[in-house]
């Protein structure tokens, strides 16, 4: 039986001493929340933000636009908010299929990118909040890719291109075969997608967008993350994290 990977348990520890380090620092940040239509699961995501927002004490400014609204509309909206007194803005995704979302991200300042997602050098630098939460989560149970073949499922601007992207600059060795690998990160949003019999045996499985079929690979795992309550408050908690770090000085 694998042993499970507590991401709920960890985030809460980190809130808190966000919070506590927000309190002593007498700042109030402010964190922006933008999503464009109804999107259910982005609700989802953008509630658990709110909740940790209201844990650490940040202050959380939510704004909604039509799904339909136009490219140039949206544009004009986010320059609006960047202009704002907050110190961060998350705009959620996806987006809608008719709006560039490249050319969206990039308007967000470099000083309010708590995501790491405008395409622009943060100073100071921070990583991606999926990163992050995926390695702090490792860390607390003494797992590093140090000799490891490690596989990424996916190539996702969220989730799988951010970690391949740090995976290469530590030089660790990536492969496309998951039955060899000893650390697996899976970020394709598919679900059950990864089977039991995709994996190596005493692989540690990580399950960053709902891919796993956790019946049949937990039993071969040595480690898991859950759905939920693995990575998803991880990710939460950096994005938290980024703000502080952000708004330092």
């Amino acid at each position: 039986m694998a042993i499970i990977l507590d991401g709920k348990k960890l985030s809460e520890r980190i809130l808190s001493e966000l919070g506590q380090k927000i309190k002593n620092s007498g700042k109030k940040l402010k964190l922006a929340a933008i999503l464009v239509g109804e999107d259910k699961n982005s609700m989802i995501f953008l509630r658990q933000k709110k909740k940790a927002c209201e844990f650490a004490g940040v202050v959380y400014q939510f704004y909604q636009f039509s799904g339909d609204i136009t490219q140039e509309d949206l544009e004009d909206e986010i320059k609006k908010i960047a202009s704002k007194e907050n110190h961060g803005i998350i705009i959620q995704l996806p987006l809608p299929k008719h709006i560039n979302t490249g050319k969206v991200l990039s308007l967000i300042p470099a000083k309010k990118d708590v995501d790491v997602l405008s395409g622009k050098k943060l100073e100071p630098a921070i990583l991606s909040p999926v990163v992050a939460g995926i390695l702090a989560l490792l860390e607390e149970y003494k797992i590093n890719f140090h000799g490891k073949n490690v596989a990424v499922v996916g190539r996702g601007r969220l989730v799988g291109q951010p970690v391949v992207d740090w995976l290469k600059k530590q030089r660790v060795e990536i492969s496309d075969d998951t039955k060899k690998a000893d650390i697996l990160i899976s970020g394709a949003g598919k679900p059950k997608l990864i089977k039991g019999d995709m994996i190596k045996k005493g692989a540690v499985v990580v399950d960053a967008a709902g891919d796993i079929d956790f019946k049949t690979v937990e039993p071969g795992a040595s480690y898991i993350t859950p759905i939920p309550g693995g990575v998803g408050p991880m990710t939460v908690a950096m994005v938290i994290k980024n703000l502080v770090i952000l708004n330092r000085k």
